[in-house]
């Protein structure tokens, strides 16, 4: 079941940046609009993800990060 949803009050520059978007796509409007929310309502939002980050157990390198970047790069064969 599809559910229409109005946005007031869009600024002109937005709107016409939307369309051009839309365009370049080939898309209209309506389509190019419910596929950004789309893409945007599929991340999690950044509160949960830092939370689920706060929640895991630490780990521990051994050294800094850089550090432990740079000694598996030099592992690694030239190519």
């Amino acid at each position: 079941m599809s559910t229409m949803i109005q946005v007031r009050n869009v600024p002109s520059w937005l709107h016409r940046e939307l369309v051009r978007r839309a365009k370049m796509r080939g898309e209209t409007l309506t389509q190019y609009v419910q596929r950004v929310l789309e893409r945007d309502v599929a991340r999690p939002p950044a509160e949960q993800v830092f939370a689920r980050i706060r929640s895991r157990r630490r780990v521990r390198l051994g050294g800094t990060a850089a550090a432990v970047i740079r000694g598996e790069r030099s592992k690694r064969s030239p190519s």
